[in-house]
């Protein structure tokens, strides 16, 4: 399995210049990837671009040589680093989750989330909390790409460590695809099985 991105650019409708230009990057399910680039380097977008949420780029993105569907569910999942951002504030998080899929009962306890959670609204649980939301909404049955951008800064390390490995061990288990954005060289240098440098491929 194989998503891909060719002469990918893209710059703000406000501004003349590029923050990504001419980008080719191709990362496939045989191994665990890591993007790494400085802040304000265009991280963020490029990730935004290759799981679909932003369009309005030059270039081609592609899964499996197809490109991701605009109105059904994208096989690519975005885990934010914000995730209260992409939260609905008036959405209990037992409807948030359900929107995407409703884990079982081990895979909530395996992600630390507690059953009382369920009936809260986003605003009564901290970031952390819902980042672990966060991160299983993203693992529906349908996804075959996770695309990781900083998705544990929001939690301590033993948490971290724990959340890194399960998703791992699900990726690896449904030979899913996975990139990970981090700014943590130690941690992609562990855990990843490749690392790409942004500035080595932006031509901006």
């Amino acid at each position: 399995m194989e998503l891909k991105g060719q002469n990918i650019s893209f710059k703000y409708p406000s501004t003349k210049k590029y923050i990504l230009k001419d980008i080719d990057i191709c990362v496939d399910n045989t191994k665990i990837t890591a993007l790494v680039g400085d802040s304000g380097s265009g991280k963020s977008t490029l990730c935004k671009i290759l799981s679909g949420y932003v369009q309005n780029f030059e270039g081609e993105i592609t899964l499996n040589g197809k490109k991701l569907p605009k109105k059904e569910f994208c096989p690519v999942q975005l885990i934010f680093q914000h995730p209260e951002k992409v939260m609905n504030p008036k959405w209990k998080m037992i409807n948030i989750l359900k929107e995407s899929w409703m884990p079982d009962d081990e895979l909530l306890k395996e992600f630390g989330i507690q059953k009382s959670w369920l009936t809260r609204f986003p605003q009564e649980l901290s970031g952390g909390e819902l980042q672990r939301f966060s991160v299983l909404r993203a693992l529906n049955q349908k996804t075959q790409f996770i695309i990781a951008d900083e998705m544990t800064t929001m939690l301590d390390a033993i948490t971290q460590v724990q959340i890194i490995t399960s998703v791992i061990e699900i990726v690896k288990k449904r030979k899913m695809g996975m990139l990970i954005v981090s700014h943590d060289k130690p941690l992609v240098e562990t855990i990843c099985d490749e690392i790409i440098y942004l500035k080595d491929i932006n031509g901006v």
